[in-house]
């Protein structure tokens, strides 16, 4: 056995808990409604009450841990101690002066200072911060290329762990993402709390089973261990590609983010914020690597916090009268329950709502003959346009002329865009125009009709499927996991990770708070106004349907619930600007989402370049006479890749909260059960840990290929496809588990390389 007997009584205890905490307690959501006190308790435990269970596992692991451990003795803790206390100085400083600047541009704008001048001073000075971090800590060296030295203090190394981790899914998406799916999600979008749930929950397994043992090989990157582990050269070049394959993923969502707070930010294209962002973040990882990127990332967390808790904060405090906002905003959800009743209820809602069930009808017509329908439409615009005769150039045969150039352009596109919005109508079609019931433990009825009760199992089983996989995948992600790789100690490690979870707590605490707030001023006070006394925000954000989009659809003059389309990026984007407050803070608020988005590619950047470099093209070596020309090779994959991910991220693709998402399933089907077993079971073998990561790899990328309704429509296959209802996003379910089998069936097949050899030669497997 690879980990010592008397780390058992710990981890078992501490691994029921969370299991408990995790899925036990939600298991019963629907029954557990009870208030506590004015709480509904189901809701308050998977938004709060659960990640305080999580903090207190990490906590209690690390002082236990801590306690039994021998001290290092190469460690000169008072010498740590002295170089801790001056960075606690800088950074009050550097604290201090974004505060000072952030109230300088305040009053400037009330002296009239135009909103493109502070726009631009707070994105260069922001940007000038981490570039001189880049530039200071640029380095050739590989420790401080790859691991910054590993003499990062664990709390600076949390701060910057919870910035690398607070992607722009977590600043820009979570909220709205709440906003949208409440408590669970609905149908083919399953989520809501399982997101607050799955990205903490998932600490305690890094805490528990991974990042010390990692820390104590003295490793530079994920596939280190499992060539150390398993020796050969196929386990390290499988778990290079699977960290490419996932981390590459993971950074096209976040330079999409990228893209979106920069072209807002300073009103250019949204292709050349990409390129500006791009610029930031290539600075400090590409000229200091980890060092470098630690500490921008440590700075960069405190704009994300602070740009989040400010509107949050305000909101709480204009709506209730109390700023402390995950305090407060219960009164708020109380109240939207009785809105949703009304607006179920409405008959101008049913209006609408029928509206969009005719027009899914219709498309879903022309999909029965795709061919057909588009000539006749072509046809009869045509037609129209030329009976007009003289009036051929009046703003009707203009209008004419541009529903005619949008028709699609042959009958694959059609196929492809009436589809899609046959799908979007019949969802608006639903109650609430398909958004879900805020505080409503999973759809269906349990005790109601047997469709009821099996809508109510699916959505059930989709948010805990959900849960898991996020859990498993943080277990395995690469850029985040290389993190602990930067700790002086192993006890410095377990520390890094218990703050890791504090400071990302700060922040998740107060997202299901604000998407609260906004839905209330939603449903108060906009929904029912007439379309020409709508806030001037409104028309600002509507210019990107992704966005915000409202329509007349029933024809009263007047804004329904159902007839206003928000996009999970604006609810925090739009914060500043719903709660009324400053530009500025409308500006910190893009700068923290800008700063999410470059912390968070900085970090995988890195990793993919170091895989390429480190692992793929030199294949660990790690000599001396190396060194210089690894670490060049890694900075060129880098930019490399970096271009690639801005090529792919320009083009649009799914939704950041479902990319990101995606790339949690694939790590943890990829890496985390022949990790887990190749640390804590002597028996594992090289077949097994190579067949577990292909197994878990191709299993999940399969089943989310294959659910994808292009891919569908392209091979002819009919009806979902899904295994046991369960959605594409949490395809990692099946990958872990199939992984698992595959890891322990062969290993127990195939005869064990010698432990004490080459995969086990390593010092640090003896202290396990």
């Amino acid at each position: 056995m690879v980990a010592t007997r008397r780390q058992w009584p710990l981890h078992t205890g501490l691994l029921l808990t969370w299991f408990v905490a995790s899925f036990g307690v939600v298991f019963f959501a629907r029954d557990l409604q009870d208030l506590l006190p004015g709480w509904p308790l189901a809701f308050w435990y998977a938004a709060q009450g659960a990640l305080l269970v999580f903090v207190a596992i990490v906590v209690v692991f690390a002082r236990a841990a801590n306690r039994r451990d021998a001290p290092d003795g190469d460690f000169d803790s008072v010498s740590f101690g002295r170089k801790t206390r001056r960075y606690h100085w800088r950074f009050a400083i550097l604290l201090l002066g974004m505060l000072a600047l952030l109230l300088a541009l305040a009053m400037a704008e009330r002296v009239g200072l135009r909103k493109a001048w502070i726009a631009g001073i707070f994105l260069s000075a922001s940007l000038m911060v981490y570039s001189i971090i880049g530039v200071y800590g640029r380095t050739s060296e590989a420790a401080e290329y790859y691991v910054a030295g590993r003499r990062i203090p664990g709390f600076y190394n949390g701060m910057a762990t919870a910035a690398d981790w607070m992607s722009a899914a977590s600043f820009i998406s979570l909220a709205g993402g709440l906003y949208l799916q409440g408590f669970s999600g609905s149908g083919g979008q399953p989520g809501g709390l399982a997101y607050i749930m799955g990205w903490t929950g998932g600490f305690c397994l890094v805490a528990l089973l991974v990042a010390p043992y990692l820390r104590r090989l003295n490793l530079y990157t994920i596939p280190d261990f499992f060539a150390m582990r398993f020796g050969g050269r196929w386990p390290r070049m499988i778990a290079a590609l699977a960290t490419v394959v996932v981390s590459f993923t993971y950074v096209v969502a976040q330079i999409y983010g990228v893209g979106l707070i920069t072209s807002r930010l300073t009103g250019v294209h949204f292709e050349i914020g990409i390129l500006l962002g791009l610029g930031g973040v290539l600075v400090c990882s590409f000229l200091g690597g980890m060092r470098a990127v630690t500490w921008t990332q440590a700075v960069q967390y405190w704009v994300m916090i602070l740009a989040f808790l400010i509107p949050v904060s305000w909101l709480a405090y204009k709506q209730v009268g109390n700023p402390m906002a995950p305090l407060a905003y219960i009164q708020q959800l109380q109240k939207i329950g009785s809105l949703e009743q009304e607006l179920v209820n409405s008959p101008a809602e049913k209006q609408v709502i029928a509206e969009y069930a005719r027009r899914a009808d219709v498309l879903e017509l022309k999909l029965q003959d795709v061919e057909q329908a588009l000539q006749s439409e072509r046809r009869e615009l045509r037609l129209r346009l030329n009976s007009m005769g003289t009036r051929a150039d009046d703003e009707l045969a203009n209008q004419l002329r541009r529903e005619l150039a949008a028709l699609p352009r042959d009958v694959a596109i059609a196929r492809e865009r009436w589809t899609r919005m046959a799908q979007d109508y019949r969802e608006r079609a639903k109650p609430l125009g398909g958004v879900a019931s805020h505080a409503l433990s999973f759809e269906g009825d349990p005790h109601g009709k047997p469709e009821q009760q099996q809508l109510f199992q699916t959505s059930r089983l989709n948010f805990l499927a959900l849960v898991f996989c996020l859990m498993v995948g943080t277990a395995g992600l690469p850029h985040l996991l290389t993190r602990y790789y930067t700790t002086p100690t192993v006890a410095e490690t377990r520390n890094s990770v218990a703050w890791s979870l504090v400071f990302i707590a700060l922040l998740y605490v107060s997202a299901p708070a604000l998407a609260v707030l906004v839905k209330y001023e939603v449903m108060a006070h906009i929904v029912g106004q007439p379309f020409d006394e709508l806030p001037g925000w409104m028309a600002q954000w509507s210019r990107d349907a992704s966005l915000l989009s409202f329509a007349d659809v029933n024809g009263d003059g007047i804004l329904q619930f159902a007839e206003l389309k928000i996009g999970p990026d604006l609810v925090m984007l739009a914060s500043p600007e719903i709660s009324g407050l400053p530009y500025v803070v409308s500006v910190l608020v893009a700068a923290g989402g800008l700063a999410a988005a470059l912390s968070t590619a900085d970090g995988l950047l890195l990793t993919i370049g170091n895989a390429l470099a480190h692992d793929v093209y030199f294949e660990g070596d790690s000599s001396k006479a190396q060194s210089m020309r690894r670490v060049m090779w890694s900075k060129f994959a880098l930019l490399v890749v970096a271009l690639i991910a801005a090529y792919v991220a320009a083009q649009r693709p799914a939704g950041i909260l479902y990319l990101v998402a995606a790339s949690f399933s694939l790590a943890g089907a990829a890496f985390v059960p022949a990790m887990v077993l190749g640390i804590f079971w002597r028996r594992t073998t090289r077949l097994g840990a190579v067949g577990g990561m292909l197994t878990g790899l191709l299993v999940t990328a399969y089943y989310m290929v294959v659910n994808q309704s292009g891919v569908r429509h392209y091979l002819g296959l009919t009806g979902d496809g899904l295994w046991l209802g369960i959605q594409p996003v949490s395809a990692g379910l099946f990958g872990v588990c199939a992984g698992l089998l595959a890891t322990v069936v062969l290993s127990l097949v195939s005869t064990p390389e010698p432990f004490e050899s080459a995969p086990g030669s390593h010092p640090g497997w003896r202290k396990l």
